[in-house]
C-alpha cells in the first residue's frame, strides 16, 4: 500500500471484533502496527464515545493512537497522519477496553425478556467527526446457550443494560480466541494490561501450559497476584510445567505458607527441583540455572541430539548446546565430559556419535559463582548457556543467557518505556559489574 493507492472510502460504522488485528499504516502506507482494542469513554446518559486505538507497535509495545490521528478506518486497514506517541499505553478513568473489558460481559435486556453476553460493539461516526459506540451484538443467554442454539440479536446499545460497572459478570470466550495464537510473551503483555479482576479470570481459563509460559514472562507482581488467586492444587499443576528456576522464582517470591502448600503438593520430582533451586541465592549461578537443560550420553547419536533439540519444552537458548554427560542422564549427572553445539551438529552425519564432536574448552561455572563471571563468560564466548558443576565435576544444571538477562535488569523492566529501559540496563550493569 502506497500514499497514492486508490482506496474505499473510509466506513461510517465499524465492529470492533473485526477491528481487532487490523494492521496500522502511516501516510506512506508503511505498517507500525495493529489494531488490538478500542477505547471508549464512558458518558452521564449519553452512549460511550470512542476515543482511541490500542496498538501494538513493534517491540509488543501497545499505545495509545487518538482517533483524531486516525485519517481513515478502511476493511483490512487503518490509516493515520503518521504521528505516533509511543509511550505505553495506561487506560484512565472512565475509560473501557472493549475487547478487553466488555467482550462476553453479561447484560440485561431492556425489554425484560432475559439476559445476553456481549459479542461484538460498532461505533459509528458522528457528523462532528466523532465516534460513538450505537450498536451491540449479543448472544441472548438460554438453556441451550451451552450447545451453542442462544439466539444473536444486533440492538441499540440503549436496548441492554449492565454494559459498564463491575465486570464480575464477564466471560473470557473472546478473549481467549484471541491468545490462542500468541507467543507466550505476547500473552504475558495482554494479561498485564488486563484490569486486576479480568487478569484473575482469563489467567484461570487458560490452559497450564499456556499459562505456565506466561507466568515465565510477568513481571512479579502479577504473577504473584494470579497464582494466589488459583485454587492450591491448579496453582501447583501449572508450577509442576513451568521451567524448574522459573518455577523456583516465584516460589520464592510467595508467602511463607503459601509456598510451603505449593510445594507440598507439587509432583514430587517436580518439588525437589524447586527446593534444590531455592537453596541458592537467587543472583548466583545456582540460583539462577535450570535443573533441565538437554543432557545426552557420548553414545548417542547426532539424529537423537536434533530430536532432542527440537523439543517444543526446550527454550531456544537450551536448545543450541548439548551437555555431554556420564550416566545417570538426570541432574546431577555423572561427570560433565563436553558440550556439543547445535551449529557444529548440524554440519555431521545423522549418524555420528556427539562424544566424536564434543567441545571441552567451555568452562563450567560453580553453583556460587555470581552473576558477573557469568555474564562476562557468555559474552566473551558467545554461548547461549554455561554448565553449571558441583566439586566432583557432575552437571548440576544449565544457566541460560535469558535467565541472566532478566535479572540483570530491574524488576519492573516489563513495565518501563524503552528509553528509560536503557538507562535502567546502564545503572544495572555497573552495580553488577563488579559482582561474583
Amino acid at each position: 500500500m502506497t500514499a497514492t493507492t486508490s482506496r474505499q472510502a473510509s466506513v461510517a460504522r465499524v465492529y470492533i471484533g473485526r477491528l481487532a488485528g487490523t494492521p496500522v499504516f502511516d501516510p506512506l502506507g508503511d505498517q507500525v502496527g495493529r489494531v488490538r482494542d478500542v477505547v471508549l469513554l464512558a458518558r452521564v446518559r449519553m452512549a460511550p464515545r470512542a476515543v482511541g486505538l490500542v496498538v501494538e507497535v513493534p517491540g509488543r509495545r501497545r499505545i495509545f493512537l487518538p482517533l483524531t490521528r486516525v485519517t481513515a478506518i478502511e476493511p483490512g486497514a487503518v490509516i493515520t497522519t503518521g504521528i505516533l506517541n509511543l509511550r505505553r499505553f495506561q487506560p484512565r478513568a472512565a475509560e473501557m477496553q472493549v475487547v478487553a473489558e466488555l467482550f462476553d460481559r453479561r447484560v440485561r435486556l431492556s425489554d425484560g425478556s432475559g439476559e445476553a453476553t456481549v459479542q461484538d460493539i460498532a461505533i459509528e461516526r458522528q457528523r462532528n467527526r466523532d465516534w460513538v459506540a450505537t450498536k451491540v451484538y449479543v448472544r441472548r443467554v438460554s438453556a441451550f446457550a451451552a450447545f451453542g442454539r442462544g439466539e444473536n440479536l444486533l440492538l441499540p446499545l440503549n436496548d441492554v443494560t449492565g454494559l459498564t460497572g463491575p465486570t464480575s459478570a464477564q466471560g473470557t470466550e473472546a478473549l481467549l480466541a484471541q491468545l490462542t495464537d500468541l507467543k507466550p510473551a505476547d500473552v504475558a503483555e495482554v494479561l498485564h494490561d488486563l484490569p486486576d479482576r479480568r487478569r484473575i479470570d482469563v489467567a484461570r481459563q487458560l490452559p497450564d501450559e499456556r499459562l505456565a509460559d506466561a507466568l515465565e514472562e510477568l513481571g512479579e507482581d502479577d504473577r504473584v497476584a494470579i497464582v494466589s488467586a488459583l485454587d492450591i492444587e491448579r496453582a501447583a499443576d501449572v508450577l509442576d510445567v513451568m521451567q524448574p528456576d522459573d518455577a523456583a522464582d516465584l516460589v520464592n517470591e510467595l508467602p511463607d505458607d503459601k509456598a510451603a502448600q505449593l510445594l507440598e503438593r507439587m509432583e514430587p520430582e517436580e518439588a525437589a527441583d524447586v527446593r534444590r533451586l531455592i537453596a541458592y541465592d537467587e543472583h548466583t549461578a545456582g540460583g539462577l540455572m535450570t535443573t533441565e537443560p538437554v543432557m545426552l550420553g557420548p553414545e548417542a547419536s547426532v539424529a537423537t541430539l536434533l530430536a532432542h533439540a527440537r523439543r517444543a519444552d526446550v527454550p531456544a537458548a537450551l536448545a543450541a548446546i548439548v551437555f555431554v554427560v556420564r550416566p545417570p542422564l538426570e541432574t546431577p549427572t555423572g561427570r560433565l565430559l563436553g558440550v556439543v553445539h547445535l551449529q557444529r551438529a548440524l554440519r555431521e552425519p545423522p549418524t555420528s556419535l556427539i562424544g566424536t564432536i564434543l567441545d571441552t574448552d567451555v568452562d563450567p561455572v560453580l553453583p556460587s559463582d555470581g552473576i558477573g563471571k557469568l555474564t562476562r563468560l557468555l559474552a566473551t564466548y558467545n554461548l547461549t548457556a554455561l554448565p553449571v558443576v558441583d566439586e566432583d565435576h557432575r552437571l548440576l544444571g544449565a544457566v541460560s543467557v535469558d535467565d541472566v538477562l532478566d535479572h540483570l535488569l530491574p524488576d519492573d523492566w516489563r513495565e518501563a518505556d524503552e528509553d528509560v529501559t536503557d538507562e535502567m540496563m546502564d545503572d544495572a550493569v555497573e552495580e553488577r559489574r563488579g559482582d561474583e
